[in-house]
C-alpha cells in the first residue's frame, strides 16, 4: 500500500552557503546583534557620520591656530618654531622645483612594497604558529627574539649584506611591518572556535581551504588591526631606513634639514609623514568595509 503526498521539500542548502552563513554570524553576532534588532535609520546614520568626519578636524584646526598664535606674538623664538606661512612658502619652493613630489613618491613607494611583503610575511608566518603546535613550538621562540630587535640595530647588517640600494630600504620597511601581523593574526587564530573548525572539517574542506574559508574569515578585525599596526611600523622604519642610507625620500628631506638649519622644511617633512600615515591608513579603513561586507 502506498501513501502519497502532496506535501514539497524544500532543496537541501548548499554545504558552502551553509558554511559561509554560519561564518559570517559567528564573526559578527555580536556586533550586528543591536542593527538586526532595530529599524535602520539611514538618515541619522549619514548625519552622524558627517559629525564624526568633522569632529576629526577640531583638533588640527586648533594645533594649527595655537601655532599661528605662538609665531604671530613670539611666543616662542623663530629659530626654534617657524611660522606657517614659512612652512607653505618652503612646500611651495619645493612643488615649483619638483623636489618635493620626488621625495614623496619615492618615500611612499617604499612604504607600501615593504608592507606589503612584511604583511604577507607575517600573515603566512602567524598561520603556522596560530594553527600548528609544531609551528608554534619551533617558530615562536626566535620571531619573539627578533621582535625585540630595535630598528636601527638591523641597519648595518643589511648594508652590509644588501648595500644601500632600494633592497635594504625595503627590507627593512618589512621586517617592521611583519611582527605586527604575525602577532595578531597567531594569537587570533589560537581562539578560533572549535566548533567552527569541526564544521569546516564536516564540509571535507582541505587544511588550506578551511584556513582561507573558515578561520581567517572568523578573525578579520583582528587581522585589520594588524594590518594598521603594520603600517604605522612601516612608516617609522621609513625614516630609520631614509635618515641613515639614502639621497632622496623623506627620511632623507628630514636628515638634510636638520643639518641645513630648514627648520621650515623639517616641520613640512613632520607634518606630510602625518599626513600619508593617515592617508594609508585611510586605504586599510576600506579594505576593512569591503572585507566586512564579504563576510559581514
Amino acid at each position: 500500500m502506498t501513501v502519497t503526498t502532496n506535501e514539497k521539500r524544500e532543496p537541501a542548502a548548499e554545504p558552502s552557503a551553509t558554511l559561509h552563513q554560519y561564518v559570517s554570524g559567528y564573526g559578527y553576532s555580536a556586533a550586528g546583534t543591536e542593527a538586526n534588532s532595530q529599524p535602520k535609520q539611514p538618515g541619522r546614520r549619514r548625519s552622524r557620520s558627517w559629525w564624526i568626519v568633522l569632529a576629526g578636524f577640531v583638533i588640527p584646526i586648533a594645533a594649527l591656530a595655537a601655532w599661528y598664535l605662538a609665531t604671530e606674538y613670539e611666543l616662542v623664538p623663530t629659530h626654534r618654531m617657524p611660522s606657517p606661512e614659512r612652512v607653505v612658502t618652503a612646500a611651495i619652493s619645493m612643488i615649483e622645483n619638483g623636489t618635493l613630489a620626488t621625495h614623496i613618491a619615492i618615500s611612499t613607494q617604499r612604504v607600501l612594497l615593504g608592507f606589503v611583503f612584511g604583511a604577507v610575511a607575517g600573515l603566512v608566518l602567524g598561520s603556522i604558529v596560530g594553527l600548528s603546535r609544531w609551528g608554534s613550538a619551533f617558530l615562536s621562540p626566535s620571531i619573539g627574539a627578533l621582535r625585540a630587535v630595535p630598528s636601527l640595530a638591523w641597519v648595518p647588517l643589511l648594508l652590509l649584506y644588501l648595500g644601500i640600494g632600494e633592497d635594504s630600504k625595503v627590507t627593512l620597511i618589512a621586517i617592521g611591518a611583519l611582527f605586527p601581523v604575525f602577532t595578531t593574526v597567531a594569537g587570533s587564530l589560537r581562539h578560533v572556535d572549535r566548533q567552527l573548525v569541526e564544521l569546516g572539517r564536516a564540509y571535507g574542506l582541505t587544511r588550506l581551504e578551511l584556513l582561507a574559508q573558515v578561520q581567517l574569515p572568523a578573525v578579520i578585525p583582528s587581522i585589520v588591526s594588524g594590518l594598521r599596526l603594520a603600517l604605522a611600523q612601516a612608516w617609522l622604519f621609513l625614516v630609520a631606513a631614509e635618515l641613515l642610507a639614502s639621497s632622496r625620500g623623506l627620511g632623507f628631506l628630514l636628515n638634510d634639514s636638520q643639518n641645513n638649519g630648514r627648520i621650515d622644511r623639517l616641520f613640512l617633512t613632520i607634518i606630510l609623514l602625518g599626513i600619508l600615515g593617515k592617508t594609508t591608513d585611510a586605504l586599510i579603513g576600506l579594505l576593512e568595509k569591503y572585507l566586512l561586507k564579504r563576510w559581514g
